[in-house]
């Protein structure tokens, strides 16, 4: 288990049944790279990975 996946355990049981907008998601992902600057590039690599999982393979 990485230790990343308790905080994604904790998400999912903590607001698990939630719904909520891409737009929602953007804002906080937003608010959480102004208070923590350091995590610039991994917030923009998920959000970059979020925003093209349905994109078609380039390489087929």
């Amino acid at each position: 288990m990485y230790f990343t996946d308790r905080g994604v355990e904790e998400l999912a049981d903590r607001r698990g049944r939630e719904d909520v907008s891409l737009g929602w998601l953007a804002e906080r992902l937003r608010e959480f790279v102004d208070l923590n600057p350091e995590f610039e590039v991994p917030v923009e690599r998920l959000a970059t990975w979020l925003a093209r999982l349905d994109d078609e393979d380039e390489d087929d």
